[in-house]
């Protein structure tokens, strides 16, 4: 099993819910809001790099647009096999996050 990295973790979660409008700056927006922080385009687009690679996310273009000046938009979806590492992660946070681990805050 290939375990994900935490800001591929993150990225990967943002295409799934982000499902057909997943590209570069809505990936970005979604992932500073949710985790509170300001994310650079670097800090996205390298997991998404990783993501690709790894055969998680497949990356497409939508065309060029006059809108944005001529230049295309490049969409991310997941695979099937991206699909799967999320119920992996997920299933891993479960074990760990146990009634007989839980951690005091006070």
């Amino acid at each position: 099993m290939n375990i994900l990295s935490r800001s591929e973790e993150i990225v990967l979660l943002a295409v799934w819910k982000l499902k057909n409008n997943a590209y570069g700056v809505t990936i970005r927006e979604l992932v500073s809001k949710d985790t509170g922080r300001e994310w650079t385009f670097g800090a996205v687009y390298k997991p998404l790099k990783q993501l690709a690679h790894k055969g998680f996310v497949e990356k497409s273009s939508s065309g060029p647009s006059a809108a944005r000046g001529g230049r295309a938009r490049f969409m991310y979806a997941l695979t099937r096999e991206g699909k799967e590492a999320l119920r992996e992660i997920r299933r891993i946070h479960d074990s760990l996050w146990t009634e007989e681990c839980e951690l005091s805050f006070k």
